[in-house]
């Protein structure tokens, strides 16, 4: 080795110990009789000091010339140091150098290699074998360690078995785009990259392997945001012989205990929320839970006033900010015209102020009576002091706009702790939605997924085809969905069914899924499961927006690879090879 110590270990105790330390130049100090180094390893940073008269002249020297990020060994004595640094844990100790020796030099780093650095989002993705030198991105990937290292741990104690499944697989319709990678030896056809590994995990249970998971790369080809990458990571389970209730249990004990690990915090038993009650109360199937704000709903209350806003809109729904009367008219436009943008499409807010003397005063005054407004301030069950904002217009839409202003006034109201979490479990979804752009019915998770067994029947009528509930859970933490899954279908009559309502003929269902079909039909066993987004935990553990800043080599927000310059065309010796021409047109 060519260290004795990282830089990262020494502490009082080790005074008078020679060692060596082998790290990077992160700045240098020169105070003409005394010069300083700080030597940086991904274990810390130590403090190297060298005196006039004390180590050899060449040798200071040469640290002078020493730059930022140069690779150095250094040989010394452990010595106290005299001004102790009670903010960094090697601050008690310097390293008196007696040796020097310059592994590799370094050239000038387009940033600042520190936790504050002044290098922007795309410099630092051009050069992030640098950026992953600072401290900050340093821990965010050890924190990602530490939670698979914990979730390997817990799964294998619960004797689940880890198994890799294949990367080249069948491309499918249904979820999202596919990656597809052409076959030199079979011309003319694909291999897809998984999605998931849905169908082999189900084949698994199928063979016997009651207790899956696998911590696994999944791809998906959609657009990109900050808690999307085209590749992203899924902690994937699978159990047999279980009911729903079994999977909650299991891996509600599962995210408890990396809680515990990681944060060290106990978040006790999750509550259960079914989709319904999420979409009334909070418009939104993964709610924020760190804070009420629940949706009033006010048809019978506002309507047949005269207002015609209120009078012609299918819903008329609102949210009581508390103690946010004080909003100024222009911290209220402000508010209006954040729900008039076009990614929320409400056309405009009404507002209502408690005042202290328990009057109410409204926008849209001149419509409703004081005696009105007091039924407002009693459905919203409002004091004085409260806002009560109002959207109104299609059901849908109208609650999908309320959810992001609800959003936007915790933020604003400082309710969306990052050091506060709130996990619940979201149940009994719809087991189909119809697209009426489309024209027909798509799966609300998959196509694998099993209907509540006392809601089958009603798969048998038109009229009732939209009433089956799926069932199906999600995990929901502070606003995300960090998990999702099912009890899978098991038995082949079942799944063909499923494929019918999807659209899939006979034939079309066999050619795309028959494999598993024909599985069904050698004693399938009743099998659920469950996939978190292991990136979203990382970064809901590190109380980070993005998941790029816990992977270690992420994509830009158009899929490219800056760094490596990837995707990028390929020669036409490897397109010959793969038997393809290529001709890019115009969406």
């Amino acid at each position: 080795m060519l260290r004795t110590h990282t830089c990262g270990e020494l502490r009082p105790e080790h005074v008078g110990l020679t060692v060596t330390l082998c790290g990077w130049v992160q700045r240098t100090r020169d105070k003409g009789g005394i010069s300083w180094v700080d030597l940086r390893d991904r274990y810390g940073l130590t403090q190297l000091t060298l005196e006039e008269g004390v180590e050899a002249e060449e040798m200071r020297a040469a640290a002078r010339e020493l730059g930022r990020e140069f690779v150095v060994q250094v040989t010394g004595k452990v010595a106290e140091r005299y001004s102790k640094n009670d903010k960094m844990p090697t601050g008690g100790i310097e390293i008196r150098v007696e040796k020097l020796e310059v592994l590799n030099p370094a050239k000038l780093p387009p940033f600042l290699i520190e936790d504050e650095t002044d290098g922007g989002d795309d410099l630092r993705m051009k050069y992030r074998y640098l950026d992953l030198r600072r401290s900050p991105v340093r821990q965010n990937l050890m924190l990602r360690h530490r939670v698979a290292q914990a979730t390997r741990r817990f799964l294998d104690g619960q004797k689940f078995i880890e198994v890799e499944t294949p990367v080249l697989i069948k491309s499918t319709p249904e979820g999202a785009r596919d990656f597809v990678v052409p076959s030199r030896m079979n011309p003319g056809e694909f291999y897809a990259l998984p999605q998931s590994p849905q169908t082999f995990k189900q084949l698994l249970m199928v063979s016997g392997f009651d207790r899956y998971f696998q911590i696994v790369k999944c791809f998906r080809d959609e657009d990109l945001r900050a808690d999307r990458q085209p590749e992203f990571t899924q902690i994937d389970c699978e159990m047999a012989f279980v009911e729903q209730e079994d999977i909650l249990n299991t891996f509600e004990a599962l995210v408890q205990y990396l809680f515990k690990e990681v944060k060290d915090l106990e978040i006790g038993q999750l509550p259960r929320m079914t989709y319904a009650d999420a979409m009334r109360y909070y418009g939104n199937d993964k709610p924020d839970t760190r804070f009420e704000m629940k949706f009033v709903e006010l048809n019978d209350v506002v309507k047949g006033q005269g207002f015609p806003v209120f009078d012609n809109a299918g819903l008329v729904v609102g949210i009581n900010a508390h103690n946010s009367a004080m909003y100024t008219r222009k911290q209220l436009d402000e508010l209006t015209e954040f729900v008039k943008r076009p990614q929320i499409g409400a056309t405009g807010l009404v507002y209502a102020r408690v005042e202290q003397d328990g009057s109410v005063k409204s926008s849209v005054d001149k419509f409703y009576s004081q005696e009105a407004l007091q039924q407002w301030k009693a459905a919203f069950n409002a004091q004085p002091g409260d806002l009560l904002l109002i959207l109104a217009g299609e059901p849908n839409k109208t609650r999908k706009a309320l959810s992001e202003l609800r959003l936007e006034m915790g933020q604003r109201m400082g309710l969306r702790d990052k050091n506060t979490f709130s996990a619940l479990w979201v149940v009994d979804f719809p087991l189909l939605e119809f697209i009426e752009e489309e024209g027909r019915y798509f799966a609300m998770h998959h196509p694998f997924t099993s209907p509540k067994p006392e809601d089958i029947a009603l798969l048998d009528s038109p009229d009732t085809i939209g009433e089956v509930r799926a069932n199906a859970y999600d995990m929901v933490i502070n606003g995300v969905e960090v998990g999702g899954g099912s009890i899978r279908i098991h038995d082949r009559a079942v799944q063909a069914r499923m494929f019918e309502l999807l659209g899939f003929s006979a034939e079309e269902a066999q050619a795309q899924f028959g494999f598993l079909l024909d599985a069904f039909e050698y004693g399938a066993p009743p099998h659920g499961g469950i996939a978190f987004g292991f990136d979203r935990l990382c970064s809901l553990f590190g109380g980070a927006d993005s998941i790029r800043d816990f992977i270690a080599f992420p994509k830009n927000n158009s899929g490219r690879d800056v760094m490596i310059d990837s995707p990028s065309p390929i020669s036409e010796a490897q397109l010959k090879e793969l038997s393809i021409a290529t001709a890019v047109v115009g969406k």
